[in-house]
């Protein structure tokens, strides 16, 4: 098998050393990763699955998490799924963009690939709920141990974490993202020492490091095996995070830092919890902190929190990220972006996804109560989105690098074997919370496939009911209007088709301007347009020029920056001179064939709710003219 050739890095990320790159992915990468040792060891010792706390359990137990950490992180993620680099960009849009390449003759497939990924970004968005939610409140419980008369505080001291969490990031994470690796630094090495300090007490629990332990404990348990393997799942949480953030940090940097610092501190954390789990039994209730020695209990839990509040912070950064890109793919209707840096074009804030969030996390830590319980919630999201990264992957290395097939067909029953056990497992815990996931999930996905047909539906009635732009041209020079000064640009998505605010201009105000720009704004299947890529220009004739303007899914669509670069293409335009004309069409819900009523109200809803393509687009509203359109769906 051939590796994928490594796409260039970053103008930012090749402008620092690798030691800088290693801290800043310490920092953001591992958040969800680093903090699974609060709750997973609890979790399966919980009396919900009932497994006695024995020195051969905890050995089992112990073996299989080390070895889903070498298996899901290194060998799945680290090693092979990391090779899927959309021009440097990683996370399942842009995996998704690279299958749609790959399948581009298979239509069937392509949209098989469309909606597996909507799917795997829907279960992401569950997941951007439960993970604050599950590692700050696991993080505040560590209160339970140090002072026990604080308990009932533990809820609502989670609350206010997460309540200002949320309520900061309209100010942008630039400055505190600075202190975040170092901050992880401190926590990976604070947790591996404390797996120390335990592992030397009782050296025998390194006995785990041997698979047969993990292999013994299913042949012994059977299905009570099967059922812990719902909480071993959660120890890799935030896996695919190395995939996503790999356009910020880069391949190489992700990798050494994983297995030069984040690796071997998770695995000493582990292996100490189970060396006191062999010698205290009764430590399962919360073997991390009572692993901690009792003068550092305290300082312990206040690093806890802040490495909870990292991780939350990755998790709702990454949100932000993956709803932009869907915006940006078609999948949800317009909604302001905001730009918290001008440095970092990838540190942006989405007001509206921002709220839902918060909203959800608070109502989520108040209902489920601690981490034991929504443990229960997690791990579903987290499992199917692993199951989807691995088909898109396999997909992307078959058709689009040509990998020998039986070494795809290989790769697949292996690793969809291990995501589809995980899945399986946590499909059983849907009466103990795993339903909210899935409703949540699919409440989103619900929405994401509504606009995206909606859309359809609307582009094809006005198709329908349009003229067609050639001799339409043709027809205006043989019968000229009224021409006025100026340029006039009409803003649509089908270029070949005439503007409907160009026919009403025409219609009531009898006139024409003296240059008229057709543009369509196009989102590519690439993170970044490349600058040969960004402009096409060409003159339709009689004063008529139709202008293809190309973003990719993690680029600001500005039109106005794109226009002024259009100097150099031959189209001079100057803004005070220019007015834009856009059709705003009003959705209407009918019976008609296409979606379900219902749907059609929701898009309707959507539709009326989203930001003007103007205000999306930068485009000056005092250089603007909307005039409406009623369109049937």
């Amino acid at each position: 098998m051939s590796d994928q050739p490594a796409a260039a890095a970053s103008g930012e990320a090749g402008k620092k050393t690798l030691p800088v790159l290693m801290v800043g992915a310490i920092g953001v990468v591992f958040g969800d990763l680093g903090t699974s040792p609060l709750y997973t060891f609890s979790e399966a010792f919980s009396d919900q699955h009932g497994m006695p706390v024995t020195p051969a359990n905890v050995l089992g137990v112990l073996s299989l998490v080390l070895w889903t950490l070498l298996i899901v992180v290194a060998l799945k993620y680290v090693t092979f799924i990391m090779r899927a680099d959309n021009k440097g960009e990683g996370g399942i849009m842009a995996m998704m963009a690279l299958a749609q390449r790959a399948t581009r003759q298979y239509p069937r497939t392509r949209r098989l690939v469309i909606l597996a990924a909507v799917l795997g970004a829907a279960l992401f968005f569950g997941d951007g709920v439960i993970t604050p939610s599950i590692t700050v409140l696991s993080a505040v419980e560590g209160l339970e141990v140090a002072a026990p008369q604080l308990a009932h505080w533990v809820v609502w001291i989670a609350v206010a974490v997460l309540v200002a969490l949320f309520l900061i990031q309209k100010r942008g994470t630039g400055k505190v993202g600075s202190v975040f690796g170092p901050v992880m630094c401190v926590w990976f090495v604070a947790i591996g020492l404390v797996g120390v300090y335990n592992i030397v007490q009782h050296p025998l629990v390194l006995r785990a490091i041997n698979p047969w332990y993990g292999l013994h404990f299913f042949a012994h348990h059977g299905a009570g095996g099967f059922l812990v393997l719902g909480a071993v799942v959660l120890c890799v949480t935030g896996a695919e995070a190395l995939y996503a953030d790999m356009g910020h940090f880069g391949r190489n940097p992700i990798r050494v830092a994983w297995y030069s610092f984040v690796m071997p501190g998770l695995m000493l954390n582990y292996l100490g919890q189970g060396a006191l789990l062999i010698h205290n039994p009764e430590a399962s209730s919360n073997p991390f902190y009572l692993a901690v020695p009792e003068w550092a209990l305290y300082p312990m839990i206040a690093l806890a929190t802040a490495a909870a509040v990292i991780a939350s912070q990755a998790v709702i950064a990454g949100s932000f990220s993956i709803m932009r890109q869907a915006i940006q793919l078609g999948f949800l209707p317009r909604m302001p972006v905001v730009h918290t840096s001008n440095e970092e074009v990838g540190q942006i804030y989405l007001p509206w996804v921002n709220r839902l969030l918060m909203i959800l996390v608070v109502l989520v830590v108040i209902g489920f109560g601690s981490s034991n319980a929504l443990a229960g919630a997690y791990g579903i999201a987290v499992t199917g989105t692993m199951a989807i990264d691995t088909t898109l992957f396999l997909i992307v290395a078959w058709r689009m690098w040509k990998w020998n097939l039986a070494a795809i067909i290989a790769l697949g029953l292996f690793f969809l074997t291990i995501d589809l056990s995980f899945f399986a497992a946590n499909t059983l815990k849907v009466e103990d919370g795993g339903w909210f996931p899935l409703v949540l999930g699919l409440a989103v996905f619900t929405v994401l496939t509504t606009w995206r047909r909606g859309r359809e539906l609307v582009l094809r009635a006005l198709k329908h009911g349009g003229l067609a732009l050639a001799p339409f041209i043709e027809n205006l020079a043989e019968h000229p209007p009224t021409r006025v000064e100026g340029t006039a640009i009409f803003l649509v998505s089908d270029p070949d088709a005439v503007p409907h605010a160009l026919l009403h201009n025409l219609k009531h105000n009898k006139v024409l301007h003296r240059r008229n720009v057709i543009l369509t704004v196009d989102t590519l299947e690439t993170p970044h347009a490349d600058p040969d890529e960004r402009i096409e220009l060409a003159d339709l004739g009689h004063d008529f020029q139709k202008l293809v303007l190309r973003f990719g899914f993690a680029d600001d669509p500005n039109v106005p920056v794109a226009l002024h670069e259009c100097a150099k293409r031959g189209l001079d335009i100057q803004m005070m001179d220019t007015t834009f004309f856009l059709s705003r069409e009003t959705i209407v819900a009918t019976k008609r064939p296409g979606m379900a009523l219902w749907r059609d109200k929701l898009f309707a809803f959507l539709a009326r709710n989203a930001l003007p393509a103007t205000a999306f687009f930068s485009i000056p509203g005092n250089r603007l003219i909307e005039l409406g359109a009623q369109v049937e769906i």
